[in-house]
């Protein structure tokens, strides 16, 4: 049974992430990245999920990779009148950087998050794609994923044609 780590946010799309891949058969685990002070209703909303779905939750503190690698890096892009986009430089260094790291330490083989997206492999060669839904489509802020992150993420809502399938499946399974 693989092992994955699911970003947990305590929202409803992280939240019917990790339940849909448990519902698949992975052995899931929740963690959610402290970035920065103020993040404990948060953490308390993820924490509400993993009990409901029986899963741990851990909390993977990040904050001075944050200030480093989005912060400051945004202070010194606008400084040097640039269009700084702090999300992707999130994504990038943290996600499917520092985080996807810590999970594979951690003894997962992968990682998950609520992003709406696919990933599709196809002779070895992994690309990234848009979701099913366009209106909520995600893609454009993970074109920085490497070719080592995308075999190790799954995006199980990329498949969804609707945010209503998302919120009905929630409220089916209870999820706070």
């Amino acid at each position: 049974m693989k092992k994955v780590t699911v970003a947990m946010s305590g929202g409803v799309d992280s939240s019917v992430c990790a339940s849909l891949l448990q519902e698949k058969g992975y052995d899931v685990k929740g963690a959610i990245m402290r970035l920065h002070n103020g993040i404990e209703k948060d953490i308390e909303d993820a924490q509400r999920v993993c009990r409901h779905l029986g899963i741990p939750l851990e909390i993977y503190d990040f904050t001075n990779e944050f200030e480093r690698e989005v912060i400051d890096r945004f202070c010194r892009d606008y400084g040097n009148n640039l269009t700084p986009n702090p999300c992707i430089y999130c994504n990038n260094a943290l996600k499917f950087g520092a985080f996807l790291r810590r999970a594979l330490d951690d003894g997962c083989d992968l990682i998950a998050t609520g992003h709406y997206a696919r990933i599709i492999e196809e002779n070895g060669r992994y690309t990234l794609h848009t979701a099913c839904n366009k209106d909520k489509d995600q893609s454009y802020v993970l074109y920085g994923m490497t070719q080592f992150a995308l075999p190790h993420t799954l995006f199980p809502l990329g498949e969804y044609e609707s945010k209503e399938e998302i919120r009905t499946y929630a409220e089916k399974k209870g999820l706070p």
